[in-house]
């Protein structure tokens, strides 16, 4: 068979990596060297590489990740309160593997967001499906589903998703609706899904953000006791970098993002 009709059949068969590894194994001269259980090799692999950026690149999207953060981006140098171990063995995902969850609390700009964002694109690059929300539009797309009739079907989408994301929630107390909203959550993913919890309230007055005894306790039960926790502490990262040097800034800018 010739070279490009075989290497359309592999198109039409939905192998367009391998296709394309085909023709350049065939244009490179020290390619008829290599066994032909390599050169296999080299075109399964060629395809299987792309299929998995293809489901890696569907699942960033369906995160929709706030900020553009990688773990190995993180910034252990600043003096805020992260254990770089806790955080390394937190980026191995194996407490989404247990439907563990994950608290991260801290001032405004310490980079709550920015870890949580890193640790949901690890999520996505180990296999997981993952969302994130901050708190208040995710209560607000909850309302909105509600009122259109929607409700059971995005909480079984969010039941479906392995690790949510829900960042910056607080310092607002819930409404009764948003109460239940929330044990809903909580509940449907117990020992089936993990959570990602950001806050700027310390978890001790989390009952009065809850702002209902009953329903706070058993919210809390369900997610305290099996999670994580990283304290973050010191001044906003965003005013350090407001006032650093243009020396500083330069340095800077070969890193990814403002907060790490």
């Amino acid at each position: 068979m010739l070279t490009h009709p075989l290497a359309e059949r592999l198109r039409t068969l939905g192998m367009a990596a391998m296709a394309e590894a085909f023709l350049e194994m065939q244009a490179n001269v020290t390619a008829a060297d290599i066994p032909r259980e390599d050169w296999l090799g080299l075109l399964v692999d060629r395809e299987a590489t792309a299929r998995e950026n293809k489901r890696l690149g569907r699942r960033l999207r369906q995160a929709r990740l706030r900020q553009n953060a990688v773990i190995e981006d993180t910034d252990f140098r600043t003096p805020r309160g992260l254990d770089r171990a806790l955080f390394q063995k937190l980026s191995d995902c194996e407490w989404i593997r247990r439907s563990q969850h994950l608290v991260i609390t801290g001032p405004t700009g310490v980079g709550k967001s920015w870890l949580a964002c890193a640790l949901g694109h690890k999520a996505c690059r180990e296999g997981f499906s993952a969302l994130y929300r901050r708190a208040p539009r995710l209560f607000t797309e909850l309302a909105t589903a509600r009122g259109e009739g929607r409700l059971p079907r995005m909480l079984a989408t969010l039941e479906r998703t392995r690790l949510l994301v829900i960042d910056d929630w607080g310092p607002e107390p819930l409404t009764a609706e948003q109460r239940r909203d929330l044990l809903e959550i909580v509940d449907d993913r117990y020992e089936k899904g993990s959570l990602l919890v950001t806050s700027q309230v310390p978890v001790s007055r989390w009952h009065e953000l809850v702002g209902n005894p009953t329903l706070g306790d058993a919210i809390l039960d369900r997610v305290v006791h099996r999670a994580h926790r990283i304290e973050l502490k010191g001044p906003s990262l965003r005013k350090r970098h407001a006032v650093s040097t243009p020396a500083e800034d330069d340095s800077r800018s070969l890193t990814n993002g403002a907060e790490r």
